[in-house]
C-alpha cells in the first residue's frame, strides 16, 4: 500500500490548511496510521496518529488546533490544520504502521507567514 500526501502550501499565522493522504489501498492494512513533520536539521515529530478503532492521540503542540480522521471509505486520512503559528511550518508526511514496518509517503510543505 502506497500513501501519497497532499494540500500544502502557504497560509498566514491564524489561517487553516486540510491535508489529504490517499492510500492506494485500505489504510486498515495498517496497524495505525498518522502524520508526522519535519524541519531542517531536527528529527521527524510525531503530528498526529489514529488507530482503526478511531482512537487518537496529538502531540501537545498541536491539541486543540489540528484534527486527524479518515474517511469512511477508509482510503483518506487527512489532517484539519486551524490557527496555524509559524512553529506549524515544516514537511508533513503521512505515515503507515504495518507490525514493525513503517511506510511513508511523500512529504508535503506547510509554510505558516505573513
Amino acid at each position: 500500500v502506497q500513501l501519497q500526501a497532499s494540500g500544502g502550501g502557504l497560509v498566514q499565522p491564524g489561517g487553516s490548511l486540510r491535508l489529504s493522504c490517499q492510500a492506494s489501498g485500505i489504510l486498515s492494512f495498517f496497524d495505525d496510521v498518522g502524520w508526522y513533520r519535519q524541519t531542517p536539521g531536527k528529527q521527524r515529530e510525531l503530528v498526529a496518529i489514529i488507530s482503526n478503532s478511531g482512537v487518537t492521540n496529538y502531540a501537545d503542540s498541536v491539541k486543540g488546533r489540528l484534527t486527524i480522521s479518515r474517511d469512511i471509505r477508509d482510503i483518506m486520512l487527512y489532517l484539519q490544520m486551524n490557527n496555524l503559528r509559524p512553529a506549524d511550518t515544516a514537511t508533513y508526511y503521512c505515515y503507515g504502521r504495518k507490525w514493525v514496518t513503517d511506510y511513508w509517503g511523500q512529504g508535503t510543505l506547510v509554510t505558516v507567514s505573513s
